[in-house]
């Protein structure tokens, strides 16, 4: 398996990976499945609902609270430098990811989409000002429930996509115009069930892309993909990148 991805790697003019939760695991955050984590213990708060109701609002940034003590402090993993690694090295023109941790950009990765937001930093919904999050998590430490922007009184929030809201459109028209135009997705991590991001790997695939699923449970691709991996996503990218001769490109790939 690793010779026939690393051979597509070598064969391909415009690959793209296309990553979620599952690739930031090895960096200690949990994905929704993973018990204990913070998916486990709240139920998600709609954006419509935060938006029209106090307790709502509580409520989600009470999770959010705790996410970012599970996010605080992550480092990117030998999954997230081996892409880095590919992109220096030309194999790779972007990373689209489902991720709201920031991790590929620490890693190195240069062109990466964010389908879902960030948690880097949380902006007023009324006049669009941003706030350092370690800031926020310092009022909400401090017993405010609800913060609001200094500037105009309005809602902060998270720069992530809560459910209900759109996905920033710009990120995803790039992401599709992508992945119609690569000839080889990697599709790492990811359940495959979050639409419309987890349709943009089979839009890669039904325009003629081959399709590799990197994920240690099945998804709903599997039946079309070329290629199926259940291992550890470090190990595999790893083992990818060094089959390639290309580890010497100024990335630490192995930990």
């Amino acid at each position: 398996m690793i010779d026939k991805i690393a051979g597509y790697l070598s064969q391909s003019n415009k690959a793209v990976a296309f990553t979620g939760a599952g690739i930031s695991t090895e960096s200690g955050i949990p994905d929704f499945r993973s018990p204990g984590g913070v998916w486990s213990r709240y139920q998600p708060v709609l954006f419509q609902d935060f938006l029209t109701s106090g307790d709502a609002r509580r409520q989600y940034w009470q999770m959010k609270k705790e996410a970012y003590r599970e996010l605080k402090g992550a480092k990117p993993n030998a999954g997230h430098r081996a892409l880095a690694a590919l992109e220096a090295a030309g194999k790779l023109a972007a990373v689209i990811t489902q991720n709201i941790d920031g991790l590929h950009q620490d890693a190195g990765s240069k062109r990466v989409l964010e389908l879902h937001g960030t948690s880097r930093y949380c902006i007023c919904l009324k006049c669009d000002a941003r706030y350092d999050p370690d800031l926020v998590q310092e009022r909400l430490e401090s017993g405010v429930e609800v913060p609001l922007c200094d500037k105009c009184g309005g809602l902060l929030k998270s720069a992530t996509i809560s459910f209900g809201q759109q996905l920033p459109q710009d990120v995803l028209s790039e992401a599709l115009d992508l992945c119609l135009q690569t000839d080889l997705i990697l599709a790492i991590g990811s359940s495959l069930v979050v639409e419309p991001a987890a349709s943009l790997p089979l839009q890669a695939k039904q325009n003629g892309g081959r399709l590799v699923i990197i994920n240690k449970t099945e998804t709903p691709l599997d039946d079309l993909a070329d290629v199926i991996v259940r291992e550890p996503i470090g190990e595999t990218l790893t083992q990818v990148v060094n089959r390639l001769g290309i580890s010497d490109c100024g990335l630490r790939i192995a930990d």
